[in-house]
């Protein structure tokens, strides 16, 4: 057997583990989740993110037409990552790098040379992630919840931490516990992976409407006074 086939095997294998474990119910006795919430919460979901579609319509254009100028490929880029119950899903972004062959299997780094001049802008003010109201409009994610990991971050998360799975319990979101306490970016050392899965975990435990309301108020806070950074830098 090739070393490429190998490689693909053990991360089916791996993924289709993540999967079981919650089907199989391991997880399910560690967690009573609030199902008339969750339906509550669903439907804000649908309603927040065709509202800001159509708010945002006049944007989305203009960034498209950036993105293909600054350079060749597609406007969006799509990557399978693990969703709710360890379900597979298309996670749909702004293309903000060239066109790499690493682009499901390497997180970006700083100055990752692979990021255009168009795709860093869109990072810093975290503009890339607007495509996945989509997702959430769908119900493949939510507006607030744990971020959905590539496949291949899942797998080698859970090697780390055996319980990684636990955090699937809910679907993934466009904000989350961890990023408001100021876990983003690249996890790319044993520290970040355990602190995000912290937060991400008691997020799982404590899910209610007023967590979601205090992460959505904390994210607002947070854009709003990056993007002034950003805008003095520029004027």
């Amino acid at each position: 057997m090739s070393s490429a086939v190998h490689h693909t095997s053990l991360k089916t294998l791996a993924a289709d583990k993540i999967t079981a474990d919650i089907t199989n119910g391991d997880l399910l006795p560690f967690v009573a989740l609030p199902k008339n919430y969750l339906i509550i919460k669903q439907a804000f979901d649908i309603l927040f993110s065709f509202s800001a579609i159509l708010l945002l319509c006049w944007l989305l254009p203009i960034i498209a037409m950036t993105i293909k100028l600054d350079s060749k490929g597609p406007v969006f880029f799509r990557q399978k990552r693990i969703g709710r119950n360890g379900r597979v899903f298309a996670c749909i972004k702004f293309r903000t790098m060239r066109l790499n062959d690493e682009a499901d299997e390497k997180q970006a780094e700083k100055n990752d040379e692979r990021i255009t001049a168009t795709g860093k802008f869109l990072r810093l003010t975290n503009m890339d992630e607007l495509p996945q109201l989509y997702n959430v409009l769908i119900g493949d994610m939510s507006i607030v919840g744990p971020r959905p990991h590539m496949v291949s971050d899942c797998i080698r998360f859970s090697f780390i931490i055996p319980s990684y799975s636990f955090r699937n319990l809910v679907r993934p979101g466009i904000t989350g516990w961890a990023q408001v306490n100021g876990h983003h970016g690249p996890t790319m050392d044993y520290e970040s992976v355990t602190n995000r899965y912290y937060w991400d975990a008691r997020y799982v435990r404590e899910i209610n409407a007023w967590l979601d309301i205090k992460i959505l108020l904390k994210t607002g806070w947070r854009v709003i006074n990056y993007t002034g950074k950003i805008l003095k830098t520029f004027f």
